[in-house]
């Protein structure tokens, strides 16, 4: 016992280091960017004001979303805040600015988080085809998995492929050097990633795991996650010759052997410092390669600065 209370004193004091070193670094080094000031007018249709004829895919800072389909997970003030990474329904996250969505589903098509699941991935695509029906040049990547621990959908390409037909935009190696306009009316990207069921084709309608990679890490400490992201993000291909997308998140995940086990305030340890690193990611040399910023509980905040940072690029300034 007395050794179980040691190991959570010396944690909490982990904890508290690691968000006073990025709370220190910030005070340091600042927020600004190249872009740290731009606003979209209108962030329901940022990638509009930016005009679809002159944006190019690998130009663009994608703002993303955790477990995007949470917000109505579990059992309301019971299970919920175990699982629960975003308030917003699907539709309106995509209003507030938000590009790239990350949908976890089992073997009855509904979307979970673990243990824990929601509603069908039926409300996922309704809210998609309701915001894309609204609005006339946003590109969304659309990445659906099936969820560690659970079986895939039987026959789940097929139904992808029945619900978005005309609005994918097929695999192609040369997308990322396309302008958005170049790609309508096409919409989405989605990329399918089963457990144990067929991949995608290469050149289909449907995009494999290879094209959505990340560096994932389990932990919730702030600063070793911050560090792990710039670390890995430094390690990629240009965005000039990367044939994949690439994404970083930042956020960080409750531990189990951790008495603080809620989703919200274990991740509020990193979610106010997404300025600060795209700020070091500038001071680094790598802001070339920053492709997918995602986040829990997404803010207007943060997609402004993923816009400011695509503003930037286009006027050669970043």
């Amino acid at each position: 016992m007395g050794g179980q209370v040691s190991k959570q004193v010396q944690r909490r004091k982990a904890i508290k280091t690691e968000k006073k070193t990025l709370w220190d670094l910030q005070k340091s080094s600042g927020t600004n960017f190249p872009g740290s000031d731009y606003r979209p007018a209108d962030r329901k249709n940022w990638m509009w004001g930016l005009n679809p004829d002159k944006i190019h895919l690998n130009q663009l800072v994608w703002p993303g979303t955790h477990d995007s389909a949470t917000n109505k997970i579990g059992v309301p003030c019971v299970t919920r805040p175990f699982a629960q990474c975003q308030s917003l329904s699907i539709y309106n996250q995509l209003v507030r600015g938000t590009r790239v969505l990350d949908i976890r589903v089992k073997k009855d098509r509904h979307v979970c988080h673990g243990p824990l699941s929601t509603y069908s991935i039926d409300v996922v695509i309704k809210d998609i085809k309701k915001f894309v029906s609204e609005t006339e040049a946003e590109i969304i990547i659309l990445e659906v998995r099936t969820e560690y621990g659970h079986e895939d959908p039987p026959e789940f390409e097929k139904y992808l492929l029945d619900q978005l037909g005309d609005l994918l935009i097929h695999q192609d190696d040369h997308v990322l050097g396309k302008t958005i306009a170049e790609l309508l009316p096409k919409r989405i990207i989605c990329v399918w990633k089963p457990r144990k069921a067929p991949q995608p084709k290469a050149g289909g309608a449907l995009w494999s795991a290879g094209y959505l990679k990340d560096n994932w890490i389990d932990t919730d400490l702030p600063s070793t996650k911050f560090d792990s992201n710039l670390k890995h993000l430094s390690e990629q291909p240009a965005l000039s010759s990367r044939k994949f997308f690439y994404r970083v998140e930042n956020t960080v995940t409750p531990q189990p052997d951790n008495p603080v086990v809620c989703v919200k305030p274990v991740t509020r340890r990193i979610h106010g410092f997404a300025r600060l690193f795209i700020s070091k990611c500038v001071a680094q040399g790598c802001v070339d390669k920053l492709q997918i910023l995602s986040t829990d509980f997404i803010d207007e905040d943060f997609v402004d600065a993923c816009v400011g940072v695509t503003y930037a690029r286009i006027e050669g300034k970043a």
